[in-house]
């Protein structure tokens, strides 16, 4: 039989009906079916009409394969339980063709009649059923002989009615049948509308065009869910999945889903029906050792029971649970008390929920003595009262010992609370009925109509068809399929499948709820609820609806929501906590993208929002503030009078002054003596006065930069130094002419050197330094600019040189000064005058020297203000060498030695 099945659901529909129907023939498919899989039950429920429409349900089960939890039934147990919820579909779709025919605007004149058949959930019985249906044909099965286990068989009974073919389908409770239903009746254009097939496969019009559902597909649950997960920030998630079609196509699209939308999953277990104890046990081990709070779970309800009975044992109650719509309104789950810890606070996308006005009211009424031709009202009958419809005496048994209430249906924890499981009815004698029980008035499952899901599903269904037919017979616009003639309307006793399919896929009405209901090739537009288990007072769960999905659209009530914490707060389920601004995210190797690090951004960088990937540079004029958030604007900075570094270097600098002008003094008082007499006591007054000037030159630099302030000090500071190291060449220059004038033939040299001479000579190697900063000064002068160049939170405003060659040719020309007096002092240095000063301006100009060459790399490479500083201390420091090189000694013999200023001595050798 295995085969079969295969063929069923892998051979291209046109092929494999043409190969069943034309080799072996309806009856003998038929034979096939039923020899393998026994006879299908023969109850029916079937109403005349202009125009039939069929019905598939799985009304019975077989009680030991819900005990186990198993999808796939045994062959040979036979289907004994009455499930209560497909019932109530049944009766949803009974419900609604009488609704149809007491409407006079649609389908006037035509009444609408119903065929349903039960398939126990067995593919083979929905097969037979659809084709019997779709055919007319009433033949069962002959099972009288090869049986290998007669107990798995019903005798056969002639069908009272439903000889008229129908032209449509309300069939598939599953994806399985839907693709095999819709596969078979392909060629023959039948439309099948399902109720609750969800695959996304079946949306393929190029392989199921005579296909159309009134539930959403799989795919917009799965994007539901991604959406709750990026709309609640669970970054870090697990999930649980079915290993079948259902699950892992699910898994497939969240995933596809969150991708880039800073959403992990740390794991995906999944479940398999054959090891569904181990599976259980596993994924609630994994769940316990996991760091996510929030899990998602595509499963069956049985299987979700088996995980949460696992957890319990292990008493792990903290976590978040988002449900599928295959578990999330599930009864079983929600009055099981034993997992209600763990349950406790689950999301939930559901079946969309609606209400049939009267449909309640409808199910109350219902009683066999009304319906005396219905096999599924008599098997409630016996089921809920204990007592047998087709007769009534005055002692049955009261109501109150057989009726199943809702807490008997708590203690069945292995059924869902829809199903009533009682003694086998063929071997137990009931008593008559006493014709006074009544569903009126009593809380039951079958009558809640409170949240009606798969119910209303089949009532869309009962509508979609119904106006399909009301525009196929009413030819609004005569426009037919090709190859009929558009100009005659089709005739309710000769309806053909294929000029309803074409109208089927046309629909576009208005439901008596005010909704607004088409088809997108077979699917409608996504409709979900959102539901929320919350606890009662007495411990027990319940559904509270806190929203609804439509399209992908999500409308949510997050104040109503009890999560699993008991409290209205959110859920936290991060690998990582959010980077804070002014941090930025460092994935860690090996990890998930979810798990990073985070790293404080670089100085001169922000990041100004949660969670950033990387840090943003500031621009030239700004820098980054403390926090590392915002960009501030950077702060002038300049060498202040103010600050520790600007008063350091004004005491030096008018503390040399100040000594200058002490020594200038000393000088002045004792100008007669032999000491300041000796070589041209006018220079040394002018050398004291040229190195008072460089002292307070250096303090120009000291200041807010302004333009003034960049022009003076850079000639203030070029003029003064030229004219100290001129007093000094113009010195050395005088020691050696005469010493050179003692020699024979050389008296005429000192008449070149004399006052007037030494005079001139400083005042034209100043001018010459004066002629360069002013041709300086005049074509590119320094001007007050920020150097944006040096990176912090401060901007030092400097006197940028407009011309490095101007800058150049001042130092260039003081050095060419200093360079040559330096030589000449060298040369003299060793001449015989027991004073001789021209050890003093060599030592003098060492010093110089030494001092300027190591100025030019440090001031190129100084940041900031600190340039200025480092020129502030040339300036001292050269001046500092000038002043006690040359003067402390004198000033020591003037002032501590007096014997020594003395011309005898001063002329010893």
């Amino acid at each position: 039989m295995s085969w079969f099945l295969w063929l069923l659901t892998q051979w291209p529909s046109s092929a494999l009906l043409l190969l069943l129907l034309s080799v072996v023939g309806l009856e003998v498919v038929q034979a096939i079916l039923c020899s393998r899989w026994g006879a299908p039950r023969n109850k029916s429920l079937s109403q005349d009409g202009d125009v039939i429409i069929g019905g598939l349900f799985n009304l019975f089960y077989i009680p030991s394969a819900v005990e186990q939890g198993f999808t796939e039934l045994p062959h040979y147990e036979p289907c004994t339980g009455l499930d209560l919820e497909p019932l109530k579909y049944t009766y949803a779709m009974v419900f609604a063709v009488e609704e149809i025919n007491r409407n006079s605007t649609l389908l006037p004149g035509v009444k609408l009649g119903y065929h349903i058949l039960d398939s126990c959930s067995r593919y083979p019985w929905a097969l037979q059923g659809a084709m019997s249906m779709v055919g007319g044909d009433t033949h069962s099965c002959n099972v009288a002989a090869s049986i290998p286990h007669p107990a798995a068989y019903e005798q056969p009974e002639e069908t009272a009615a439903g000889s008229q073919p129908v032209p449509l389908l309300i069939a598939a409770a599953s994806s399985t049948t839907g693709i095999m239903l819709s596969r078979i009746l392909g060629p023959l254009s039948v439309p099948v509308i399902s109720y609750l097939a969800s695959c996304p496969c079946l949306s393929d019009r190029a392989k199921f065009p005579n296909f159309f559902r009134t539930i959403p597909s799989d795919i917009y649950q799965a994007r539901a869910m991604a959406q709750l997960a990026i709309r609640f920030h669970w970054t870090w998630m697990g999930a649980v999945v079915e290993n079948n079609d259902y699950g892992q196509l699910a898994i497939q699209v969240f995933q596809e889903e969150i991708q880039g939308k800073e959403v992990c999953l740390e794991f995906v277990e999944t479940l398999q029906r054959e090891n569904i104890v181990s599976d259980a046990r596993r994924a609630a081990l994994t769940i316990q050792a996991s760091t996510t709070r929030v899990i998602l779970i595509f499963c069956w309800y049985t299987d979700v029971k088996k995980v949460f009975l696992e957890l319990t044992k292990i008493n792990v109650t903290d976590r978040q649970f988002l449900a599928s719509e295959a578990w999330s309104t599930s009864d079983d789950l929600l009055q099981d008390l034993t997992i209600s810890e763990v349950a406790n606070g689950v999301l939930g996308v559901a079946i969309r929920s609606s209400t049939i006005p009267g449909f309640e009211n409808y199910l109350r009424r219902l009683h066999p003595i009304n319906h005396p031709d219905d096999e599924f009202l008599r098997d409630l009958w016996k089921n809920e009262f204990g007592c047998s419809p087709e007769a009534t005496q005055s002692n049955a048994t009261p109501l109150s010992l057989y009726f199943s209430s809702p807490q008997k249906n708590q203690s069945n924890t292995s059924a869902p609370a829809s199903r009533v499981e009682k003694l086998s009815l063929q071997k137990v004698t009931l008593p008559p009925c006493s014709g006074t029980e009544s569903l009126e008035g009593v809380q039951h499952p079958f009558t809640d109509t409170s949240q009606l899901r798969v119910a209303y599903n089949i009532y869309l269904a009962v509508y979609a068809a119904a106006h399909a037919l009301h525009s196929l017979l009413s030819c609004p616009d005569k426009d037919s399929p090709p190859g009929n003639n558009s100009s005659t309307c089709s005739s309710p006793k000769h309806i053909q499948p294929i000029e309803l399919l074409h109208h089927l896929n046309k629909v576009n009405v208005t439901t008596p709820q005010g909704e607004m209901f088409y088809f997108q090739g077979a699917d409608i537009p996504a409709k979900y609820d959102l539901v929320n288990w919350q606890k009662t007072p007495e411990g027990s769960l319940k559904l509270v609806l806190i929203g609804r999905v439509d399209g992908f659209n999500i409308h949510l009530n997050e104040s109503a929501i009890r999560w699993s914490t008991g409290s209205n707060q959110v859920p936290v389920s991060v690998c990582s906590e959010s980077c804070p601004p002014g941090t930025r995210k460092a994935n860690r190797k090996g990890e998930p993208l979810c798990c990073f690090d985070c790293l404080p951004c670089a100085d001169g960088e922000i990041s100004n929002k949660t969670g950033s990937l990387h840090c943003e540079r500031c621009p030239s004029e700004f820098w980054s503030n403390v926090e590392q958030t915002a960009c501030v604007a950077r702060q002038l900075d300049f060498l202040s009078f103010n600050e520790t570094l600007g008063i350091t270097l004004t005491t030096a600098a008018v503390s040399g002054a100040a000594v200058t002008t002490a020594v200038f003094v000393v000088f002045l008082y004792y100008r007669k003596t032999p000491m300041v007499r000796a070589n041209n006591s006018e220079l040394s007054f002018l050398l004291l006065l040229s190195l008072k000037l460089c002292f307070l030159c250096s303090l120009v630099f000291i200041g807010r930069p302004s333009v003034w302030s960049c022009q003076f000090q850079q000639a203030a500071f070029g003029i003064s130094f030229v004219l100290c190291v001129s007093c000094l060449l113009v010195k050395t220059l005088v020691v050696l002419a005469v010493f050179r004038s003692a020699r024979p033939g050389a008296e005429t040299l000192l008449k070149w050197f004399g006052p007037g001479q030494q005079r001139g000579s400083v005042c034209l190697f100043t001018c010459i330094q004066v002629i360069i900063c002013a041709i300086w000064l005049s074509l590119s002068p320094p001007v007050p600019q920020p150097d944006l160049g040096f990176q912090g939170s401060k901007v030092t405003l400097e006197c940028a040189m407009a011309s490095v060659v101007g800058f150049s040719l001042v130092l260039g020309y003081i050095g060419l000064l200093a360079c040559s007096c330096l030589l000449l002092a060298f040369l003299a240095r060793k001449l015989p005058d027991n004073f001789n000063e021209a050890k003093l301006i060599t030592f003098s100009m060492l010093i110089f020297c030494a001092v300027w060459v190591a100025f030019v790399p440090a001031y190129v490479s100084s940041p900031g203000k600190y340039v200025v500083a480092v020129e502030i201390f040339a300036i001292l420091a050269s001046s500092y060498g000038l002043l006690l090189c040359i003067f402390a000694p004198k000033c020591f013999i003037i002032l501590l030695r007096p014997d020594k200023n003395t011309k005898k001595h001063l002329m010893a050798r």
